[in-house]
């Protein structure tokens, strides 16, 4: 059964960082393309990041451009969202998700597969 588990989420003060784990069982993570979203309070999920199977295209929000990048560890079947210079308007549910495409990603796609999101709280 393929299933995505998120983790690393918490209460972090603007500035600081985290790091949010994807890890796939089921399937191997480095074949499919990888986006993250987030779902803020009362508002719409919204795609923040992505990058394809190949790690050749990845997408990136205007919101965190600069400040998260996306990672993966093969061996651990581990995809990682680093997360820096934190602001209140990161707050949400974060979410991963996979799409089985090899050249691209896309910050709007549907994706196939999805975690159950780990929850980002950024305040002083």
């Amino acid at each position: 059964q393929l299933q995505l588990v998120e983790s690393g989420g918490g209460l972090v003060q603007p500035g600081g960082s985290l790091r949010l784990s994807c890890v796939g069982s089921g399937f191997q993570l480095d074949f499919y393309a990888i986006g993250w979203f987030r779902q803020a309070p009362g508002k719409e999920r919204e795609g923040i990041l992505c990058t394809s199977g190949s790690g050749g295209s990845t997408n990136y929000a205007d919101s965190v451009k600069g400040r998260f990048t996306i990672s993966r560890d093969i061996a651990k079947n581990t995809v990682y969202l680093q997360m820096n210079n934190l602001k209140p308007e990161d707050t949400g549910v974060y979410y991963c998700a996979v799409d089985p495409s090899w050249s691209r990603c896309g910050l709007d796609w549907t994706y196939d597969y999805w975690g159950q999101g780990t929850q980002v709280s950024v305040s002083s």
